[in-house]
Formats: structure tokens, C-alpha cells, sequence
């Protein structure tokens, strides 16, 4: 069975404040976006893993296809399996894909062997193997609090709209963007503005707080997004820590940039 687990992009996020336990308070719109990964599963006699693609670091029984599988088999009797991962989805990138992949695999599995697990035990699975991995599972826009952790409906819709994500060949560390970041309470209800303010409107509004510490470590960053609302974008941002930038189109953008980029229509 192959499936394709997809990407998402952050659509405003504040940071709130820092908790006790060294973990961030949060709040953000995740957006599920068309950029894929592919996964397989076969079923064999003796269970292996293999990627392609885009190379994964550390260590392979780290990866969340694998923790996915484990978490499963921990609870289903299920047999061995062939998987085989296609990397596609940049990593690091805010983008959620690794986690995604997680997530699909728990979904894949469920449909494969028949499973029965409704949504709500497929989501108790994937909080297992990361914050941001539930969301994956319904796969539909949600506002994000918490830690990361806490999902609720959004009333937001970007159908139509054409999106230019941009990953240029930049590595940002999500640990040392939090060290710069000064937690503060926003002044707007991010959730209000999003479901009650049009697109066209969002560039005055909706921030990224992580935009400024990591535009400052690096500059280019903060070009192509400068760049994006020069092409036309009506909204342009960083996807949560970076390093992917994109651009919300009204018409088919054209672009002839030395960054790898793909353009989408949602």
C-alpha cells in the first residue's frame, strides 16, 4: 500500500510564553499543503526500513515510521512489514514532515490490516511520537495551542489561492530560534483575525515571532520573503522555525529563482 504523507505550512504563531518545563506556549494555524513524501508498507516475513530521496540523519530506529509501527504492533497484531520511505519533504524546514510521515504510517496500518481504530485512538497514537503529529491524522486546518498540542476547528479556507513555498538550502535550529525568541502576549486574537479578516488583509496583521530572531542569523531569509510580496504574494511568511518561506498567490505566479521552490495550487 502507498500512501503520501503531506506537508503543512504555519499560518501566523505566537509565542506566548515559556512553562516550567522549558516548553514554549504556542498558538498557530496549521495549513495541510500539496508538497509530499511517499510511503509504502508491503507486507514480508521479516521487517525492514529504507529511504530514498532526501538523506534522514541520526539514527534510523529514531525515525517516527518506524516508532509508528512499534506503537501499533504494541497494541494490534499485526506482521512484519517491508516499509519503505521516499523522502521529499525538506527536513528542518517547518514543514512537519517527518511527523506526517509518522502519522500516515499509524493511518496506513489502520487501513491495511483493517484495524478499526477510530480518529480519536489513531490521534492518542501519534501525540505518542510528537505535538504536532495528531494533526496529520484529520489532515484539516486547525488552530493550534498549548505546547503545540492543543487542536480546535479554524474556519479558514485557501482553496483557489496558489501557494510558492520556497526552501533554500539553509539549516535553522529550532532550539537556538526559541533561546532568541522574547515570549510575549499578542495583540490581536490571531484566531479571529484568521477566520474574520480577509487574506488580502493578513500581511498587516498576522506575524511570525520567529521571524525576526532567524531573519537576523540569516538575512536571506528575510530577502525572498521581501521578494514574495514584491512577485504580487498577498501574504508571505516563514513556515514555523524556518527555513521554508511561501507565498500566498490570488493568480498563477511565475518565478525564475535561483532557490528551490515548487508552486501549488490549494
Amino acid at each position: 500500500m502507498l500512501v503520501f504523507p503531506n506537508a503543512k505550512i504555519n499560518i501566523g504563531l505566537n509565542i506566548i510564553d515559556k512553562l516550567p518545563t522549558g516548553y514554549h506556549r504556542i498558538e498557530s494555524c496549521f495549513y495541510p499543503v500539496p508538497l509530499t513524501d511517499a510511503l509504502e508498507v508491503i507486507e514480508t516475513d521479516v521487517f525492514s526500513f529504507t529511504s530514498s530521496g532526501i538523506a534522514i540523519p541520526g539514527n534510523e530506529t529514531d525515525n517516527l515510521c518506524l516508532q509508528a509501527y512499534q506503537l501499533v504492533k504494541a497494541d494490534y497484531s499485526i506482521p512484519p512489514v517491508s516499509i519503505h520511505l521516499h523522502k521529499n519533504i525538506p527536513i528542518g524546514a517547518g514543514l512537519g514532515g517527518g511527523s506526517a510521515d509518522g502519522a500516515f504510517m499509524i493511518k496506513l496500518l489502520n487501513q491495511k490490516f483493517k484495524l478499526g481504530m477510530p480518529e480519536d485512538e489513531q490521534e492518542r497514537l501519534a501525540a505518542k511520537l510528537g505535538s504536532d503529529c495528531p494533526f496529520f491524522i484529520r489532515n484539516k486546518p486547525v488552530f493550534v495551542e498549548g505546547t503545540g498540542n492543543v487542536f480546535s476547528k479554524i474556519y479558514l479556507s485557501l482553496t483557489g489561492y496558489y501557494l510558492v513555498l520556497v526552501m533554500p538550502n539553509i539549516h535553522v535550529s529550532t532550539k537556538e530560534a526559541y533561546v532568541a525568541i522574547n515570549p510575549k502576549k499578542p495583540t490581536i486574537n490571531l484566531k479571529q483575525e484568521l477566520e474574520n479578516t480577509s487574506i488580502s488583509n493578513f500581511q498587516k496583521a498576522i506575524k511570525n515571532d520567529f521571524e525576526i530572531p532567524v531573519f537576523n542569523q540569516h538575512p536571506e531569509l528575510g530577502k525572498i520573503k521581501n521578494q514574495l510580496v514584491k512577485q504580487g504574494a498577498i501574504y508571505a511568511s516563514m513556515s514555523g522555525s524556518g527555513a521554508s518561506v511561501y507565498g500566498i498567490f490570488d493568480t498563477t505566479p511565475i518565478f525564475n529563482w535561483d532557490y528551490p521552490f515548487d508552486i501549488f495550487q490549494l
